[in-house]
């Protein structure tokens, strides 16, 4: 792909030093009012270059979380609203990061960090990292619905919880995890130098560039201005 075509997905290694920026850059200028509109605008940026999908998909738990703490703080300072403000600002620069990193996929930032000759371990690390919390959601989900099936009751019974939740969760992320070594082995991964070919390799376009551009510039804008 060339640099001056347009691409939906964002160069994965940008995407991960954005979703970086927007929590350390919330976070320190929570306390500016001016700091709400830096968040809202990145929030239409992010629908603007692909990542319409994890925006949507963060903004109810954010409208609901990041609400109630900032409630919580309106009341608990003596109904302060800044203090209200930067917590929701706080809450608002973790959920714009999460989305963000919702549009990467574990196989695209493996090839970016193995294009760039990073080492075995750090690539593979960084696979299962943003591999697992699906796989673990997913068997959540699937033991969930065994109690459902056999009628065990609620899980919030702590001996129900202890027996039919948490001993066949482990028992299957234990599976899991054996399962994983296993096809590690067999596909030939190394944390080794040896050599690995790269076919499908993620360059940086003109959309990439654009993208971190924005971002940097609002940022200014929110501190200079």
């Amino acid at each position: 792909m060339r640099f001056w075509s347009f691409k939906k997905k964002i160069y994965p290694i940008f995407v991960f030093l954005a979703s970086l920026f927007l929590i350390i850059f919330g976070l320190c200028m929570a306390r500016n009012v001016k700091c709400s509109y830096f968040l809202a605008g990145c929030f239409v940026w992010l629908m603007l270059f692909g990542c319409r999908k994890g925006c949507f998909r963060v903004l109810p738990a954010f409208i609901i979380v990041g609400g109630l703490f900032a409630v919580i703080a309106y009341f608990a300072y003596g109904k302060d609203l800044n203090t209200a403000i930067a917590m929701a600002n706080r809450f608002a620069s973790v959920f714009l990061a999460a989305a963000l990193g919702m549009s990467v996929e574990p196989a695209d930032m493996t090839r970016n960090l193995s294009t760039l000759k990073m080492t075995r371990g750090v690539t593979l690390g960084m696979l299962i990292a943003t591999s697992f919390p699906p796989v673990l959601g997913a068997e959540i989900k699937r033991v969930r619905e065994a109690m459902k099936t056999r009628g065990a009751g609620s899980v919030f019974n702590p001996k129900i919880f202890y027996r039919a939740f948490l001993v066949p969760l482990v028992m299957r992320l234990v599976n899991i995890s054996d399962t994983l070594s296993l096809s590690v082995e067999t596909r030939g991964f190394s944390l080794e130098k040896t050599p690995y070919t790269v076919y499908k390799k993620e360059t940086v376009c003109i959309s990439d560039v654009l993208f971190i551009l924005g971002i940097a510039a609002g940022a200014v804008c929110t501190v200079v201005l």
